[in-house]
């Protein structure tokens, strides 16, 4: 998830964030200049790990509160909202995998403040599988549902997911993309990873959640009203094709930065899918955020772990610059051993430049990580 850029949000979060990146803008803009005479192929997928870098930031668990007798499940989908502060999460009902559908009378859509006390919630029997969040410029909040409630007893038209929804700040349902229950290509969705929204109100959407040779992989472009205009890309590892396409992020010049997960790199896009770019050293990034100075979050929760053989790259949190390519700071996995998904796998900043980490596990909730 997760996702998630400031580039769309609202004027005068824009405003506010300047201020609160100024250090880090200045920062990169000194590296920047230090390291012109270098010439990096981010293009290069055998390039050597990007791990050793500072970590100004300091990590705080336990911020935000859940209810009383509900504990943190899963969840990897964390956006900011549009006033700065504030902050959206879609967790996966106190477990993970098939808990929204058991328990289907929590919401998975939460809304904390900045002190991590819950504002609001909703979206309960709605969503199976919460996996990526988007908060427009209008602050109404995009969940996808990336599985669907299939199972015994289940009659087909009691059938839902493989969708994405589309809810007004306080919780009404103004739009849904996709067929209940998903549908393949010629149709639309299945797992459905995440979604953007552009500033002329486009809708992107990324699908394909499996490893599996022949899966689906692709983007899908939508108006604003919801009809698809256009789709790319396929399974594999070449240039145009996908594996995992994981999450999406726009840039200051509106270029969309695509979370290639299984392929261990970003790939990046104009709005009209033609492909302008591959870097690999954000490693395999499963989260993606870009505030409007181009700075870029880049979470990896599976390098060593899920994929062992990426393993000489380590997991956590990159910070760059989408401008230049270059990474600037690194926030590792606290827990180095940990086996499966760990650490954050969505990523999203608020207006003073603190980042929150959605895990979906050992644990799961969220992290917050404040600048020294």
């Amino acid at each position: 998830m997760s996702n998630n850029n400031t580039s769309k949000i609202k004027p005068f979060y824009r405003k506010s964030i300047k201020s609160a990146t100024l250090t880090l803008t200045t920062a990169f803009g000194v590296m920047a200049m230090a390291a012109c005479a270098q010439t990096a192929d981010y293009s290069n997928p055998d390039m050597a790990p990007v791990n050793d870098l500072p970590n100004p930031y300091t990590t705080i668990e336990g911020h935000m509160k859940m209810p009383a007798g509900r504990s943190w499940g899963s969840t990897s989908a964390v956006h900011i909202d549009i006033d700065g502060s504030s902050v959206w999460v879609a967790e996966r009902c106190s477990a993970n995998v098939g808990a929204c559908v058991t328990n289907s009378d929590l919401d998975p859509i939460m809304k904390f403040d900045a002190d991590g006390n819950m504002l609001t919630s909703f979206g309960a029997g709605m969503i199976t599988w919460p996996h990526g969040i988007e908060v427009d410029e209008g602050g109404n909040v995009w969940v996808t549902d990336a599985r669907d409630n299939r199972g015994d007893g289940v009659d087909e038209s009691e059938v839902y997911g493989h969708q994405v929804h589309k809810f007004s700040p306080d919780g009404h349902h103004l739009m849904t993309l996709g067929m209940p229950g998903g549908a393949n290509d010629p149709g639309y969705l299945f797992q459905p990873n995440d979604v953007l929204v552009a500033p002329d109100g486009h809708i992107f959407v990324a699908e394909g959640h499996s490893n599996a040779e022949g899966s689906t992989a692709r983007v899908l472009k939508f108006s604003p009203s919801g009809d698809l205009v256009m789709t790319w890309g396929s399974y594999g590892s070449g240039p145009d094709e996908f594996m995992q396409p994981h999450a999406l992020a726009l840039d200051s010049q509106g270029r969309l930065f695509i979370s290639d997960r299984s392929n261990d790199r970003i790939q990046i896009y104009s709005q009209d899918g033609e492909l302008l770019d591959t870097w690999y050293q954000f490693s395999r990034n499963s989260g993606l955020f870009i505030d409007e100075n181009d700075v870029l979050y880049a979470a990896d929760s599976e390098s060593g772990s899920v994929n062992p053989a990426h393993g000489d790259w380590l997991r956590g949190i990159r910070v760059g610059s989408a401008a230049t390519g270059e990474v600037h700071y690194f926030i590792p996995d606290p827990q180095p051993d940990c086996r499966g998904t760990c650490t954050a796998e969505g990523v999203t900043v608020d207006s003073n430049g603190v980042i929150y980490g959605a895990e979906v596990g050992p644990v799961g909730g969220i992290k917050r990580y404040v600048r020294q």
